[in-house]
């Protein structure tokens, strides 16, 4: 069993306030004036199955399978059925499986509650598709409670086509996507939509490794866009909803923009680390967003955090910027119900770096 060091902190610390007002009229304030109170003692660490970080944490808590027995898979056939057999509550996902570039090739987790599908050392999901029918790896819809780890998604590489991501999760609850890894998907990595509630993604890694295609007919030659938050500004059903926390998350080689990009929700992202080094933009604070952007550390990027049109606030709170200047202090954002294991930000590269993605031997809950 892998164990991870956890540095806890330990400390209360007080902070002065300063207000001003920024081009959305939200209240201001200096990123070192709010205290964290998201700290908690050495909780959800490796093997602890009673411990889920972040939002996911809420709304009874998200255990998918459980200790149910396992079915292992290791051709794309045994997957697909297993995917789709709701008596199946546990897969464990062996070697490397491509998925057929058909319109039917795409998995489809659909209206099933209490699942886990983990991968074991060196598992990865392949798609080669770049076109808008047959691109994507898996869809994830009207499901509660589901667990995914340990697995690599990876895709044939940005192009506009208005195709399909790696991952969708769309109007699910109680998700959990911890030590996975997102690698060159069409449209995006993983999206995160349509009144989606619950989800914490942990310990992630997220990278584009291949040349975008350029000329789509989506508009955009480069379209390194990772994570999409809500998919419109018109989707007024999400208000209320996409609660999600990424923790511990790598934003990494490749990512242009969408890191992510947040629409009506309202998202903490602690403890992550970005470092694409052709990125325009990182976390983009769009309509309605309300964003909690604590103790991460953002080196050699450009523009850390984008206030676009329409945000409710973004709290900005205790990050370091080596490398990066970063002109947003930040708002008043909401403040999470749950307690959550925290590194100091000092501590946050090393960590994130030595244990973000598929690093587990299989389904190790507990990840923190």
């Amino acid at each position: 069993m892998k164990f991870k060091k956890i540095i806890p902190l330990l400390l209360a610390s007080f902070f002065f306030t300063v207000s001003c007002s920024n081009e959305d009229n939200s209240s201001v304030k200096n990123e070192n004036s709010l205290a964290s109170v998201t700290t908690s003692p050495g909780t959800a660490k490796v093997g602890n199955c009673s411990e889920v970080p972040g939002w996911a944490s809420q709304n009874g808590g998200t255990t998918g399978g459980g200790s149910s027995q396992e079915t292992v898979v290791a051709n794309y056939t045994s997957l697909k059925t297993a995917i789709e057999n709701s008596n199946v509550k546990v897969i464990k996902v062996s070697g490397t499986i491509a998925i057929p570039a058909t319109s039917t090739g795409r998995l489809l987790l659909q209206g099933q509650s209490g699942k886990t599908i983990y991968g074991e050392s060196g598992a990865k999901l392949v798609s080669t598709d770049q076109t808008t029918a047959n691109s994507g790896i898996i869809n994830i819809k009207n499901c509660t409670n589901i667990i995914i780890r340990n697995l690599i998604f990876e895709g044939p590489g940005a192009y506009d086509t208005d195709g399909w991501d790696n991952a969708i999760i769309d109007n699910c609850q109680n998700v959990w996507v911890d030590h996975c890894e997102f690698r060159d998907g069409v449209d995006g990595n993983l999206d995160i939509k349509n009144k989606s509630d619950f989800v914490t993604v942990s310990y992630t890694k997220f990278t584009y490794l291949k040349t975008p295609k350029a000329g789509g007919p989506g508009g955009t030659d480069d379209h390194r866009f990772s994570n999409l938050i809500g998919s419109s500004d018109t989707a007024t059903g999400d208000r209320g909803k996409l609660r999600i926390t990424f923790a511990r998350c790598w934003w990494g080689p490749g990512c242009k923009e969408r890191m992510p990009r947040v629409r009506f929700g309202k998202v903490h992202i602690i403890n992550s680390y970005f470092s694409s080094s052709v990125s325009n933009k990182c976390i983009m604070a769009g309509f309605e967003a309300d964003i909690r952007i604590e103790k991460n550390v953002f080196e050699s990027v450009n523009k850390p955090i984008d206030l676009m049109t329409g945000f409710t606030a973004v709290t900005v709170l205790d990050n370091s910027f080596p490398n990066t200047t970063n002109t947003v202090s930040g708002s008043n954002a909401f403040t999470p119900p749950y307690n959550i294991v925290t590194l100091l930000t000092t501590a946050v590269k090393a960590d994130v770096t030595g244990n973000a993605g598929a690093t587990f031997t299989g389904n190790i809950c507990g990840s923190f």
